[in-house]
């Protein structure tokens, strides 16, 4: 029987509160919401969780605070099947919180609380050393800091475990040690703020793919929405279309996509064939 894929993932763990209500408050308006849910959230625990789904065997690397919503967070983990072993609790600050508000017409007004995620530093990546060499694929975000990211990177790197970036939130003058990495899969955004221009088109898409991989990347993926996405090793690029589905929440659906590329770059040898 083939063996799981082993998945590293270092990056944020969120408590999401979204409210809905009938409109935005205004400043100094206080407003009467129409309802509250609660969701686990935070890029890395979000592309753990869909590791795990996707069959991985996956180790989570972060931080959460000593308090309730630690406990529902790394509960969740636990449940989902992922090793949390390697996630520290914060006592002087609490877990990753936002909050997301959501009128009736579908627009948002969000704030987050990074918490003990912004405590997270190279040490958790030294930390986690062995599990990293031991790992097939490193997926990392930008969510924690930079540092952090790059520590876990070198690891990974010398111990030729692959790696996969997804370069969100968007940063401008990203270090170059961030892009030395197997594969980055930004969105056209994403794409955009990294090389310091719009991404209006599948062919602007492809320009940019190619020019990542100019600046270390080994592959780039820049995801298009409907519209598919773009695939360069700085010699070629190919457009994927993307599949007809009837749509019902694009909420984390990067974050899926990029569990799900970290899995392919390990179970298929031919990288075009990832997408």
């Amino acid at each position: 029987m083939c063996q799981p894929v082993r998945i590293a993932v270092l990056g944020s763990i969120n408590r999401d509160l979204v409210i809905q209500c009938v409109t935005l408050p205004r400043p100094g308006e206080t407003i009467i919401a129409e309802s509250m849910q609660e969701f686990h959230g935070g890029k890395g625990a979000n592309q753990a969780v869909a590791a795990a789904r996707l069959g991985a065997e996956v180790a989570m690397i972060g931080r959460v605070g000593d308090d309730a919503f630690a406990n529902i967070l790394v509960g969740n983990l636990s449940r989902e099947g992922v090793d949390t072993r390697y996630i520290r609790r914060q006592s002087d600050c609490p877990s990753g919180l936002a909050i997301v508000s959501v009128d009736r017409g579908g627009e948002n007004a969000i704030m987050v609380v990074p918490g003990a995620n912004s405590q997270v530093t190279a040490r958790d990546a030294e930390n986690a050393a062995d599990m990293i060499a031991d790992a097939d694929v490193l997926l990392v975000q930008l969510e924690v800091a930079t540092e952090a990211v790059v520590a876990a990177l070198t690891i990974a790197k010398q111990h030729g475990v692959r790696t996969v970036l997804d370069p969100a939130p968007m940063v401008t003058n990203p270090p170059d040690a961030l892009l030395q990495v197997d594969w980055i899969c930004p969105n056209r955004t994403e794409a955009g703020a990294l090389l310091g221009r719009d991404i209006l088109s599948v062919e602007d898409a492809c320009r940019a793919a190619r020019d990542l991989c100019d600046r270390g990347v080994e592959n780039a993926v820049v995801t298009l929405g409907s519209s598919g996405a773009v695939w360069s090793n700085g010699e070629q690029a190919e457009h994927t279309p993307a599949c007809r589905v009837d749509v019902v929440d694009t909420t984390a659906a990067g974050d899926a996509f990029a569990a799900a590329l970290a899995m392919a770059c390990v179970e298929t040898d031919s990288t075009s064939q990832v997408i």
